[in-house]
């Protein structure tokens, strides 16, 4: 039970950098625009992520106050990607007329 955390935040960096590979890929193909604006917005939230678990993978010795500070900062970060892929997601359908 003692190494479940590191399990899951070893298998979220997974996930994370997954994620910024395809956001990478597919950077290439997507136009100018409000699309392209998100996109660059989701590179600094998922680098945020990122920074955030390796911090508190790497330095487990900070104070506690920190740590909180840190899971706050990356579920504030992930709320906001959610928020921002939802309505990028929306305006696409509204804008193809679904």
């Amino acid at each position: 039970m003692h190494h479940l955390p590191l399990i899951i935040s070893l298998s979220a960096l997974c996930i994370i950098f997954y994620s910024l590979f395809k956001v990478v890929t597919l950077n290439k193909r997507i136009p100018g625009g409000i699309v392209k604006k998100y996109w660059r917005l989701f590179y600094y939230l998922i680098g945020l992520l990122i920074i955030g678990i390796l911090a508190t993978l790497l330095f487990s010795s900070l104070p506690e106050t920190s740590k909180e500070l840190i899971a706050a900062i990356i579920s504030l970060s992930a709320a906001i990607f959610i928020a921002k892929a939802i309505n990028l997601f929306y305006k696409i359908v509204k804008e193809v007329g679904l």
